[in-house]
């Protein structure tokens, strides 16, 4: 199995930047995300990162977010950058669930939550104007 443990969320001004982190232990190296949440909206894919470390990106935050891991610290990273006001939401971690650990980032997106079977506790981010 795979826990995974969130850090990193706070409150910043518009155009900010924040990195989160994420501990994995368990079974790692699988494909892995950051997902969040605001209030009264679904849960969205915002970074996908797969087995080969090819990444894919909501819209909203492409050229602003960037998904990384350090394999040695068993960490995924999510270094955000010019933060607005609409990012601000619940950030969580998730990783594939084990028969899809090698799926692409493509296909992860695709799928979205249902591709992701652990989940960490969040992170909060909020950003004001």
């Amino acid at each position: 199995q795979v826990q995974l443990v969130e850090s990193g969320g706070d409150s910043v001004q518009a155009g900010g930047s924040l990195r989160l982190s994420c501990v994995a232990s368990g079974y790692t190296h699988l494909c892995m995300g950051w997902f969040r949440q605001a209030p009264g909206k679904e849960r969205e894919g915002v970074a996908i990162i797969d087995s080969e470390d090819n990444t894919n990106y909501a819209e909203s935050v492409k050229g602003r977010f960037t998904i990384s891991r350090d394999i040695a610290k068993n960490t995924l990273y999510l270094q955000m950058n010019s933060l607005k006001p609409e990012d601000t939401a619940m950030y969580y971690c998730a990783a594939a669930r084990i028969p899809l650990r090698r799926i692409t980032s493509i296909q992860a997106f695709g799928m979205g939550r249902s591709a992701f079977g652990f989940w960490g506790q969040g992170t909060q981010v909020t950003v004001s104007s």
